[in-house]
């Protein structure tokens, strides 16, 4: 079943087309890249997925439901959470604090019982707490709940911003370029979260992903954007032998040297 339908999506800035026509359909429970040289449009694909753009054509389904008009922590709310190219935690806030953020959807507690701090509050938040502290045990990270997030490495940024967004039990988890950086330890250990992310905890998972190792061996399915564009969509060893997308990476001469 479609988890996420988005049909003939276009978005222009200016006279620039950043993002052409673009259909993308995503199952449930499946792992999917979308890659692409740099400007291809796929993070402004995020974006519009999200909430943070609006297509000037085109529409998106979220769970049958369409997303045109709700605000992005409204679609977060939804069910469909997401990372960013460049982190973006809370630097001065310790990680356990950065998690409790992502639960703030499922946080209803009313202004009085803020104000009065009254027992109903101090439930929620310990369930918040608990909640928070289960998800930071899943990506590795409760033993430094209390450092400041700016105190981490590297890769352990990225992986709470991982327990972040899974602090608001998505449906769907867009990761755009989560190894980004990373040293190749690094890679292998956010290509196993990935993995864990649909396999223990029933996410879809959406990547924009420049590692090519890392796109072959964990997607099911790859959809190739090129100057905003789908040139190609299919398994590893379609894309792969895809002379459009060999084009795109390596120029006209490296795709006729393929065929």
């Amino acid at each position: 079943m479609a988890l996420l339908d988005a049909t003939n999506i276009t978005k222009i800035f200016g006279g620039l087309t950043a993002v052409n026509d673009v259909t993308l359909t995503i199952e449930k429970g499946s792992i999917v890249s979308v890659i692409g040289p740099n400007g291809a449009g796929k993070t402004t694909f995020f974006n519009i997925l999200t909430g943070i753009y609006k297509p000037d054509k085109g529409a998106v389904l979220f769970d049958g439901a369409p997303t045109a008009g709700l605000r992005p922590d409204q679609i977060a709310a939804l069910g469909m959470r997401r990372t960013f190219q460049n982190i973006r935690l809370f630097h001065n806030m310790t990680v356990l604090e950065n998690a409790l953020v992502g639960m703030h959807t499922h946080l209803h507690a009313p202004i009085w019982n803020i104000i009065l701090r009254n027992r109903s509050l101090r439930l929620e938040e310990g369930k918040a707490r608990d909640r928070s502290r289960e998800l930071l045990r899943f990506v590795g990270l409760d033993e430094k709940r209390d450092e400041l997030a700016k105190n981490l490495p590297y890769g352990d940024q990225r992986r709470l911003e991982i327990a972040r967004a899974l602090a608001g039990d998505p449906k769907l988890i867009l990761l755009d370029e989560p190894t980004a950086g990373m040293n190749p330890n690094e890679t292998v250990e956010a290509t196993n979260l990935i993995r864990r992310l649909r396999d223990e905890l029933g996410v879809t998972v959406v990547l924009i992903e420049h590692d090519m190792r890392l796109v072959m061996a964990i997607s099911e399915r790859i959809s190739v954007l090129d100057y905003g564009t789908k040139i190609a969509e299919g398994d590893g060893q379609v894309i792969r032998s895809n002379p459009r997308v060999i084009e795109a990476y390596l120029g006209k001469g490296a795709a006729g040297n393929a065929a």
